[in-house]
């Protein structure tokens, strides 16, 4: 019940709507090869281009959202989003298909930007993005199920996303308007913290979701043509592989950090690039749909320690909306190179150079994640000239977590201030306190 009270469902549903459209990339890609005259190479294009548009938002409103407003800001994208998907799922001209997907993809990392900058500025920040990826990925699962039973249209995933925009708009009245400033973060203006592990943080995270979307983009073509599914059989799969990472989401928020996050982004992105090798070179259902499996069941885990991570290098959520914009950009590239890559070397080889990559990626992120929340809060870390330290007496009283610094926090500076000494007092001015030596005393005369 406490876990119901605390979490932010306004920025839980804008991350939803924000992150959907990610999510259904291989049915929105594959529907547009199939349902439009566009090639695969072509199709995968359109999909790279919004979320391109997804992901330039991101970079041109990382700093604005104090300044513009959640609400404003959230209310703008998801009409965009509305507008955009809502038009190119009603049209077959391809150019207007195109047009609309863009402006869409444009309103979709709107929101995202804001969820992501709300979201950082959470007491519990892992939290909020845990909920954010199980809304997403039940709403995924079940347009998964739904959409092949309603035709074979194009329109019909880009339909879903708009009427997902068009549904949470009502729910950002609960948003902040004006500055959009938690009470608990700074909004003072100053130069982002832990720029050198920000900016490893978001090259690797480009190149782990560029990884992890260049099959999600081909997944649909892998299971149809190399592992002989029917387009019912491959939703099903999709929807199973996705009700997999929400009990993933689950385990990683009744983990928490109590794992740390060194060992869930290294372990874990090593664990994913296995996946990604016996999906990609797949030839019957059974391998196909245990390797979507196993692969959504871990995919989402990871990103929610990514997520949080980025989120506490910067409390105002600056390194949240770049690394998540950076994120998009790989996202972004996804279809189009791994369109590329399986047309030259085939889905087996194409499974092999993207765990290659991963596996060389998994190294710096997990460098970051030991260097800015995995050092181990070491008796005397946070102690000064004796007595105990901190976390024992937190661990001891159950003293707040806020009260005291986080694990593998920065040390406070100790700054010594001179203090002038008080003058010596004489023992003649002074006489015991007490209610009879007060009544006692003589009051001031009339004169």
């Amino acid at each position: 019940m406490l876990a119901l009270r605390t979490t932010p469902w306004p920025l839980v549903a804008v991350f939803t709507a924000g992150y959907l459209p990610p999510y259904l990339l291989p049915t929105t890609v594959g529907r547009l090869d199939t349902g439009l005259p566009l090639s695969a190479t072509q199709a995968g294009a359109v999909g790279s281009a919004l979320l391109l548009s997804s992901a330039s938002a991101g970079f041109l409103l990382a700093s604005r959202v104090e300044r513009a407003g959640a609400r404003t800001l959230a209310r703008f994208g998801l009409a965009l989003a509305f507008l955009g998907y809502g038009a190119a799922s009603l049209t077959t001209a391809v150019p207007a298909v195109v047009a609309g997907a863009v402006l869409g993809g444009f309103g979709s990392g709107t929101a995202t930007t804001v969820a992501a900058t709300r979201i950082a500025a959470e007491r519990d920040p892992h939290r909020a993005s845990t909920a954010g990826l199980l809304s997403v990925s039940a709403l995924a699962g079940a347009v998964y199920l739904t959409v092949p039973h309603l035709g074979r249209s194009h329109g019909l995933p880009l339909a879903a996303i708009a009427l997902t925009a068009l549904a949470v708009w009502p729910l950002t009245g609960r948003l902040p308007a004006g500055t959009g400033t938690s009470p608990a973060a700074p909004t003072a203006s100053g130069p982002l913290p832990h720029r050198r592990s920000g900016l490893v943080l978001a090259v690797t995270v480009l190149c782990w979701s560029l990884a992890q979307n260049s099959l999600w983009g081909v997944s649909g073509r892998i299971g149809l043509t190399q592992a002989g599914l029917g387009d019912a059989a491959l939703g099903l799969v999709f929807a199973v592989a996705l009700g997999a990472g929400l009990m993933g989401v689950l385990v990683a928020g009744a983990l928490g950090p109590r794992l740390g996050r060194a060992m869930p982004v290294g372990a874990g992105t090593a664990l994913i690039a296995g996946c990604i090798v016996v999906s990609a070179s797949a030839t019957t259902p059974t391998a196909f749909a245990t390797g979507e499996i196993a692969w959504n069941t871990l995919y989402p885990v990871v990103l929610s320690y990514l997520i949080g991570l980025a989120a506490s290098l910067d409390a105002r959520g600056r390194w949240a909306v770049l690394v998540g914009s950076a994120s998009s950009l790989g996202t972004a590239a996804g279809p189009l190179a791994g369109s590329v890559l399986s047309a030259q070397a085939g889905y087996a080889g194409m499974g092999l150079v993207l765990a290659g990559g991963l596996l060389l990626v998994a190294v710096p992120m997990t460098a970051v994640a030991l260097h800015t929340g995995g050092r181990p809060l070491l008796p005397g870390t946070i102690r000064r000239r004796g007595g105990t330290p901190a976390a024992l007496v937190a661990a001891a009283t159950g003293t707040p977590s806020g009260a005291v610094p986080e694990v593998g926090a920065a040390e406070q500076p100790v700054v010594e201030i001179d203090v002038d000494a008080p003058a010596l007092a004489v023992r003649g001015a002074y006489d015991t306190a007490g209610p009879r030596q007060a009544a006692a005393a003589p009051g001031p005369g009339p004169g």
